[in-house]
This record gives structure tokens, C-alpha cells and sequence, in this order.
């Protein structure tokens, strides 16, 4: 989603504002963390503390990349008008329906959304997510490395000398 406003910037030469570019790097960095622990799974077990480190690491980044977007927060992406409305008086009309003093009006629905902000306000939302996700591997990982088994391999060498005395 966040590589559709870097190709956008990219386009027109411009250079790609810090907020969609921390969490653009942030993420596409934070999958592939993601893909390779889920490949290297034995190797996951083995070093889970490095794992638990480095998904907080990511949530810090996470955090970082929603503070930079936060604007996006409040702002409204979706007006919605028409519907049904009252009035007094006698209207005709295709649309209108009168009752005694009453004249009820219908209106289409219209529906406007502006699509960069709905996707900025979804990305925003991802990180947020993303924050929680990767806090939750944090934990899973440091449970890893807490109950993994150590094996002691015990070697025992004897000698035996065949000796004239």
C-alpha cells in the first residue's frame, strides 16, 4: 500500500515524505525478518533471544513510523451525503413523496472518498497492528528460549595401556 505513494513521489520526481517512507522502509524490512524466521525455524530456537531482540527492535520502528503518520489519525477520509430529509410545504417531484403538511424528500446516496487518505488512515492502522503483532513474537520467543531443552553430551574416554612389568 505504502509503495503505491513512493512510485507516486517517484513519478514526479519529488522526494518522498519521511512519514510514508519510515513505515515504507520499516515494513518491507519487518517482512522479511518475518519470512526468514519462519524459513530458519531451528535456527529461531537456538538464538531466540536474538529473535525476542530484534522484534522489539521492530516494534520500536513500528511506533516510530506511527508517530510520523499521526496526523492522519483524526482526519475524516469518507463524506457521505443524501438520504431522506423533512420539510414543510407541498413539493412535487419524482423524488418526493407529500403527506398532509409534510413533504419527505429522497435524495441518492453519494458517497465521496478521498484515496490517498483512506490509505495513509489504513496504513496507519497497520502499524498499529504491526506495533502489537511483533510484541506478541517478542514474548513468544523469549517463552522459547525459556523452556529449550539443553542437551549435555556426556563423553567419557577410557584408556587402557598393555604393558610388560
Amino acid at each position: 500500500m505504502l509503495a503505491y505513494f513512493v512510485d507516486g513521489y517517484n513519478k514526479r520526481h519529488q522526494l518522498t515524505p519521511s512519514y510514508i517512507l519510515v513505515l515504507f522502509i520499516v515494513s518491507v524490512l519487518a517482512a522479511t525478518w518475518a519470512l526468514v524466521t519462519l524459513v530458519r525455524r531451528e535456527s529461531t530456537r537456538r538464538s531466540a533471544l536474538f529473535v525476542a531482540f530484534v522484534d522489539l527492535c521492530f516494534v520500536g520502528a513500528f511506533i516510530a513510523g506511527a508517530y510520523e503518520l499521526r496526523g492522519i489519525a483524526s482526519a475524516n477520509c469518507v463524506s457521505v451525503s443524501g438520504g431522506v430529509s423533512s420539510q414543510g410545504g407541498v413539493t412535487t417531484g419524482p423524488d418526493s413523496v407529500t403527506l398532509s403538511p409534510l413533504t419527505i424528500n429522497y435524495t441518492p446516496w453519494s458517497i465521496s472518498a478521498n484515496k490517498s487518505c483512506a490509505m495513509l488512515k489504513a496504513s496507519f492502522a497497520f502499524a498499529i497492528m504491526n506495533c502489537i503483532l511483533f510484541a506478541t513474537t517478542a514474548v513468544m520467543a523469549l517463552f522459547l528460549h525459556r523452556h529449550e531443552r539443553v542437551y549435555v553430551k556426556e563423553t567419557v574416554y577410557r584408556s587402557r595401556s598393555h604393558g610388560s612389568r
